[in-house]
């Protein structure tokens, strides 16, 4: 049902099923970005029974942009971008990589891929050092790391080593005997102290106190009730 949120953006990819309303309906294999920043009130819902399996990331805004206008960006499968190379499909939801950029726009640079890899096939990726990364296996089972020594099976996490270079890593990820999919996550780090309590994040304990009482009071709006200009179809 609905509910508030402030300070931080949720991140959603809906795997399979369907979730929302009618304005910001999601299917599977669509990503949507929804930016709470000063505080909006949005709505989850599920019409039927049906299965369904959604991957959700609260990320956290920079300190100078923690209040900004909330808004929502939805990136329908078909609008995707993706490669497809020798044994390899790459859906880029967010940032860029393998070549390709996905129209998301971000407040904090962070990729976002679902790499699906045929059997024994190897990808060889560049991603930013510096920056928090890991990798969620949904089907199959691959091997990372620099040898290729770490197994990873699915509904498995595995966290990359971050470096403090501002350069690219090699990111090898190779598939077991059958076929593969994982999920990469990896953003810059904002390293900023925040104050966190149950749907908000501020930087101070006075800014959750602040934001119950404007959810409290109704001064928070429906993030279908929003301008145009803050709800993004690409």
């Amino acid at each position: 049902g609905p509910h508030p949120h402030a300070g931080f953006e949720t991140v959603s990819l809906l795997l399979e099923g369907e979730i929302g309303d009618s304005v910001h309906k999601m299917k599977g294999g669509d990503f949507q970005k929804m930016t709470a920043g000063s505080g909006i009130i949005h709505t989850e819902t599920i019409e039927k029974k049906a299965k369904m399996r959604l991957l959700q990331l609260w990320t956290v805004l920079p300190k100078k942009d923690r209040w900004t206008l909330p808004k929502v960006q939805d990136l329908p499968l078909g609008k995707v971008p993706k490669v497809i190379d020798n044994g390899v499909e790459i859906r880029v939801y967010s940032g860029t990589l393998a070549g390709v950029s996905s129209p998301v726009q971000n407040y904090v640079p962070m990729i976002i891929a679902d790499i699906h890899l045929g059997p024994g096939v190897t990808t060889l990726q560049k991603i930013p050092a510096s920056y928090s990364t890991f990798l969620y296996v949904l089907d199959g089972r691959i091997k990372v790391g620099a040898d290729n020594s770490e197994m990873l099976s699915p509904n498995q996490v595995g966290w990359l080593d971050r470096f403090g270079e501002e350069v690219e890593s090699d990111l090898k990820i190779t598939a077991g005997p059958s076929a593969a999919r994982v999920v990469l996550y990896s953003g810059q780090p904002q390293e900023d102290e925040i104050v966190s309590h149950g749907p908000f994040i501020g930087d101070t304990e006075e800014d959750i106190r602040r934001l119950y009482q404007e959810f409290r009071q109704g001064k928070m709006k429906h993030i279908s009730t929003v301008p145009a200009e803050q709800r993004i179809l690409w």
